[in-house]
């Protein structure tokens, strides 16, 4: 039984142990030159992603070594309460989707939990700049499957993003993940959406696979089991 594959081509693995890009990540041809900028690209007149209104640039000394200046100057807009750290919450308010509507909740706390290598429920400076270029590279993957511009991933459009990230999963798969993500009743994702259902997918796929030591594509899990990999796929 094959799942879908490692690391994709052209895709650096994260610094200071964040997740490599393989089963959720962007898969091979996402757009390039996303992932060091801050200004990005809206779908016509639309107002593109990323900084709310009101988070410019904070002034500052200049970045540790290391550092992007731009990750560096954004840290310190978002970092509100200037404790060194990012929560949660902090993100959701600094990150926009392409109607400005904020990122939701569950998928921020996902994103700083994916990210957070001391377990402290915040991100320091040098795991936000792993965490947006993680966001910037999805950024460009949105965009290869939005194919009409609306700044949704329909189903057709998800089926397809799925095919080719290298998931097998049939037409009703894709209804049920678009109902379960779809939380402005439009038909499909946002891009935060996006991102939590190819993240979950990942997830989910890579518990099946160790449990799967036989290659067959068939598991046998207890009830227990399964209430583990459900809740183990929750955002903490």
């Amino acid at each position: 039984m094959a799942y879908p594959g490692g690391p994709p081509g052209g895709y650096q693995q994260y610094p200071g142990g964040a997740p490599p890009p393989q089963y959720g990540a962007p898969p091979p041809g996402g757009q390039p030159g996303y992932a060091g900028g801050y200004q990005q690209p809206g779908y016509g007149g639309q107002p593109g992603y990323g900084a709310a209104p009101g988070f410019a640039s904070a002034p500052g000394y200049g970045p540790p070594p290391g550092v992007d200046p731009n990750v560096y100057q954004w840290f310190i807009a978002v970092d509100r309460d200037r404790s060194g750290k990012i929560s949660a919450t902090e993100l959701q308010q600094a990150l926009t989707n392409s109607n400005w509507s904020h990122f939701n909740d569950e998928t921020c706390r996902l994103m700083i939990g994916m990210f957070d290598r001391d377990q402290s429920g915040q991100i320091d400076l040098n795991e936000f700049q792993a965490l947006w270029t993680y966001i910037q590279q999805w950024k460009g993957v949105f965009d290869r499957y939005d194919q009409d511009r609306s700044g949704l991933i329909e189903a057709r459009e998800l089926h397809t993003a799925f095919s080719q990230m290298g998931y097998n999963v049939s037409q009703s798969f894709i209804g049920i993940v678009v109902v379960k993500f779809d939380r402005a009743a439009r038909r499909g994702l946002k891009f935060d959406d996006f991102i939590q259902s190819c993240v979950m997918l990942k997830n989910l796929t890579d518990q099946f696979r160790a449990r799967d030591t036989a290659m067959t594509g068939r598991i046998q899990v207890s009830y227990e089991d399964f209430m583990c990999m459900v809740l183990l796929n929750k955002p903490s």
